[in-house]
């Protein structure tokens, strides 16, 4: 087993906020939009779950190191 990558986790988080924030913006229902609106909501969302995503992969990397991988050695 090895340590996730975080910078990995990262690309894929910004990845999926940019489809979450299309999906939220290009909806039938979400109305028209100004260019910086929408700049904003991609930003922020990839931003966002940039974040999330390398914060769970560090943590991940924490809880293996401590629990999983010294009982494997």
């Amino acid at each position: 087993m090895q340590p996730w990558n975080i910078g990995r986790a990262m690309i894929c988080g910004a990845m999926l906020g940019g489809a979450a924030a299309g999906f939220k913006l290009f909806s039938p229902w979400a109305g028209s939009h100004s260019l910086t609106a929408i700049t904003r909501e991609f930003a922020g969302a990839a931003l966002a779950f940039a974040l999330l995503c390398a914060v769970v992969a560090a943590l991940r990397n924490v809880i293996a190191r401590r629990l999983i991988w010294p009982a494997a050695r």
